[in-house]
């Protein structure tokens, strides 16, 4: 992870599985062009999750579903987890900022400073858990000013 990224403590995985928004991220090739995405989170039966991310491409005019596996890597009780979409390769997920209260937002990095997501339960949340989520990004050392906010609104046939 970043090295001045720190996962948080007193993570609690059966408070942040369910569904969850993106609302904005830095630019990947595996969501490009995709707009009212969301991940979904489950439990496995191994112990580990089930992570279902689900985007639609507008300029395809389709949806496009992406399955992945998490596993923690330290202790469960910190928000540290290794994912993989693609067979036996991992990468690091750090939830490095919750909400404590409600679990109502999360902020997320990959191994390094090109992965960043702003996760949300509810796909608008508050302009001020944006401020605080491009604040923090800043902190971090991610490029906020190259985030790529996500359309809930568009239109899907």
């Amino acid at each position: 992870m970043p090295d001045t990224v720190k996962p948080v403590n007193n993570f609690e995985l059966n408070r942040y599985l369910g569904k969850w928004h993106e609302i904005a991220r830095l630019d990947h090739s595996f969501e490009r062009g995709l707009e009212k995405i969301t991940a979904e989170y489950s439990m496995r039966d191994d112990g580990g999750v089930s992570v279902i991310n689900r985007g639609y491409s507008v300029e395809k005019d389709e949806w496009k579903v992406a399955e992945g596996k998490a596993y923690f890597v330290d202790d469960e009780d910190i928000g540290y987890l290794k994912v993989s979409f693609f067979g036996p390769f991992y990468g690091s997920y750090v939830v490095f900022e919750i909400d404590q209260e409600g679990y109502e937002y999360a902020f997320v990095s990959g191994p390094d400073r090109s992965y960043l997501w702003l996760l949300s339960r509810n796909p608008k949340p508050t302009q001020a858990i944006i401020e605080k989520f491009k604040r923090k990004s800043k902190e971090h050392g991610f490029d906020a000013s190259k985030l790529i906010f996500v359309d809930h609104d568009v239109d899907v046939q």
